[in-house]
């Protein structure tokens, strides 16, 4: 497996491995608590939007948005159907045991959590000018500057 796919693969594990404690958490430590399970599942998004603000962040610094936008979505993807697939199945729920509701929510949740917490590190990293495009823009001045203008004879 080449080097972009493994880092995309263990974002993905990771990203379901967030999930597969907070549904543990929830299961063990507060079931039937309903208010608690709801503020483990709000952090788990919270952990998963600030995971994926620091993969932003970084990856954004070495690579253009095109290259590391479509790996940082195939990772979110996986993790996604993991979770709304697998993740119930291990602590012993169905898929669709809270209804159509949950299930359908639990997906916007997800993809909304992924969504600002990409947003915030791409923006962070946009604002302090560490961005792939803006060190390329960089290097370009600073190239430009240090040359001698070529002196032009009629």
């Amino acid at each position: 497996m080449s080097e972009r796919w493994r880092g995309t693969a263990v974002l993905a594990v990771a990203l379901f491995a967030v999930n597969v404690v907070a549904r543990l958490v929830t299961r063990f430590g507060f079931d039937g608590d309903d208010t608690a399970a709801d503020r483990v599942s709000l952090g788990m998004f919270m952990v998963i939007g600030l995971v994926l603000a620091a993969v932003a962040f970084v990856w954004g610094r070495r690579r253009p948005v095109a290259a590391w936008g479509a790996d940082l979505a195939a990772a979110v993807g996986v993790a996604l159907l993991l979770t709304v697939l697998v993740g119930p199945l291990l602590v012993g729920d169905n898929l669709f045991g809270g209804g159509a509701g949950t299930f359908f929510a639990q997906i916007w949740l997800y993809l909304a959590a992924a969504g600002v917490g990409v947003l915030l590190g791409y923006l962070l990293l946009t604002a302090l000018g560490l961005d792939h495009r803006s060190q390329s823009l960089k290097r370009y001045a600073e190239l430009r500057a240090t040359k001698p203008r070529r002196v032009v004879r009629r």
